[in-house]
């Protein structure tokens, strides 16, 4: 029973990535990669606009893959971070953006990633008004970054997430830039062992964890100095 249970899984998930390469067109996976590049190699709020279009016509011609939908949800994060609009606006695109990821969970997507996103905007709620919205969303950020620890130890960008929600903490309640520096110490170790699961899985965050530490480095330095 135990042998045809497992036989009738794998049949299952053949069927589900030949059903998903069958509905993607011929170059899918280039467009993607060269699309991915794009979303990181720009901070400017309107070709960050345009890219996030691009993934909307991704996710039409794939509507089985998850990886539009949470590219998608994560360019949207991004225009919310660079963009000089209004909060409405900025949360309007966050609102976008949790559409985006709902649908990417639908699609059975790696939810330690989309937990992550999850957390991510919720950190970006939090930014558009700290003081009116510190004790909600911080909590928050914790407790999905807790999940997504509980689903997948392993996946770096949890502990620059984390490390973010900290570092923003006042010292008062536990956080600042000295609490947050085990968390990114901690995402370095893990992004030097992480392999990414297909060349089009989320692989962002390293440069940004990169700079957070470099700027303890310099600090040091300054601190030395004097």
């Amino acid at each position: 029973m135990k042998t045809l249970i497992l036989l009738l899984a794998l049949v299952a998930a053949s069927f589900s990535a030949s059903a998903q390469q069958a509905t993607a067109p011929a170059g899918y996976s280039e467009m993607m990669a060269a699309t991915i590049t794009e979303l990181n190699s720009t901070g400017d709020p309107a070709q960050l606009k345009q890219i996030v279009s691009k993934f909307e016509r991704a996710a039409t011609a794939a509507p089985t893959d998850w990886l539009p939908a949470y590219y998608q949800a994560y360019g949207l994060l991004l225009t919310t971070f660079q963009t000089k609009e209004d909060a409405a606006t900025k949360d309007k695109y966050l609102d976008q953006a949790e559409a985006a990821l709902t649908q990417a969970r639908k699609l059975r997507g790696d939810e330690s990633e989309l937990l992550v996103l999850q957390g991510y905007i919720y950190q970006a709620r939090l930014g558009i008004s700290p003081m009116d919205r510190s004790a909600k969303y911080s909590r928050l950020v914790s407790e999905v970054l807790g999940q997504a620890k509980g689903v997948n130890p392993a996946n770096p960008r949890i502990y620059l997430v984390l490390g973010n929600n900290i570092y923003f903490t006042p010292k008062m309640f536990g956080g600042g830039p000295e609490a947050a520096k085990p968390f990114f110490e901690e995402g370095k170790t893990r992004f030097a062992a992480y392999q990414p699961s297909s060349p089009l899985a989320p692989n962002w965050g390293e440069r940004q964890l990169a700079s957070r530490l470099k700027a303890y480095e310099q600090s040091a330095g300054v601190q030395a100095a004097k």
